[in-house]
């Protein structure tokens, strides 16, 4: 075999080589398309509570990814700004690390959605569009989290605040979060659902609140019932949410009347209806301390970072880069 026809081999059986080394690259842009990049990172699974009918002993193991985008989409709709997602991944990993931390067994709580129940509830194509929204918040944070004095922060959040959110000293008594302050959120007025009008009747509140209502006083009522006269807002915090109520003798807390009657707010007003029942209407929806997932989502329009939300929510702690290796397993 002569020289030129060695070096045409030489150069075939090459050739050859170099289309077996990227057939993989080849065949995975053909199917992802052009934006797909190989990554060489560490798979990290998290173990998860879940249903019993889901896995035997209740007890599953997610990928830690997958997961947390799942809690997200739970908790930020999917048409909501790219940097509003990026700060909510922020907030739930900063929560979820700061949980964990003395955790004995390591196990995860939260729900969570995964993709084929996106797929299922969306339809196929929307359902996984969607998802990989939410996948590309969680990655592109990274593992940033929030921290205060060398400590993972406490990064409350809820849907909308009445307009404001409130101090964490003001609510708590403590001052141990002052970076959970007053906040204005005009726009969050602007939210679906912002204000809500609710109507009970006198024996049904009686029955709802008789976990604090004073025992004496409960009896005494069990016999009259109460009345519109029997119900007093005696206090509001700076962002006017009912700190106090009075229901007859008993004084309790604007959050404990809230979460009795399974009210979306504690920031509420009260009058007496027609048909002679209590009539409660409210301004927001959560607790309205930290971030208002709306008014992240109008700052993200308006083109606003998620560094910068989180700044505006939760000024004075720090934005940094933090793995918790200890209850995120690597089993690749």
């Amino acid at each position: 075999m002569n020289r030129y026809a060695v070096e045409q081999k030489f150069k075939s059986f090459a050739a050859f080589l170099v289309i077996l080394i990227l057939l993989p690259y080849i065949v995975s842009v053909f199917v992802n398309g052009a934006d797909f990049r190989e990554k060489d990172e560490t798979v990290f699974y998290v173990k998860v509570r879940v249903s019993e009918s889901q896995e035997a002993d209740g007890i599953a193991e997610v990928n830690w990814t997958d997961y947390l985008a799942g809690i997200l989409a739970l908790e930020v709709p999917e048409d909501y700004g790219e940097e509003a997602m990026k700060a909510q991944a922020v907030l739930l990993r900063t929560q979820i690390y700061r949980s964990m931390e003395g955790s004995e067994d390591g196990i995860l709580e939260w729900d969570f959605l995964t993709k084929d129940e996106m797929e299922d509830m969306q339809g196929a194509e929307k359902g996984r569009s969607n998802y990989e929204k939410y996948v590309r918040a969680v990655e592109e944070t990274d593992d940033t989290v929030l921290m205060y004095n060398g400590a993972y922060a406490w990064t409350p959040f809820h849907q909308s605040s009445n307009g404001k959110t409130r101090s964490a000293a003001e609510v708590m008594g403590s001052e141990e979060f002052p970076y959970v302050a007053v906040r204005e959120c005009p726009l969050d007025k602007e939210a679906e659902d912002e204000i809500q009008v609710f109507h009970f009747s006198f024996d049904e509140i009686q029955k709802l609140c008789r976990d604090f209502l004073v025992a004496a006083e409960d009896n005494e009522k069990a016999e009259q019932g109460y009345v519109f006269s029997d119900f007093e807002i005696t206090a509001c915090d700076s962002a006017g949410y009912v700190s106090r109520l009075r229901i007859g003798n008993t004084v309790c807390t604007g959050d404990q009347f809230r979460d009795a009657l399974s009210l979306p707010s504690s920031s509420f007003s009260l009058s007496e209806g027609e048909d002679g029942e209590l009539v409660v209407t409210t301004t927001g929806k959560g607790h309205g301390l930290g971030m208002s997932i709306w008014t992240a989502g109008k700052m993200a329009e308006e083109g606003r970072t998620y560094e910068e939300i989180l700044a505006f929510f939760f000024d004075g702690t720090e934005i940094k880069n933090d793995i918790q290796e200890n209850f995120l397993q690597d089993i690749e």
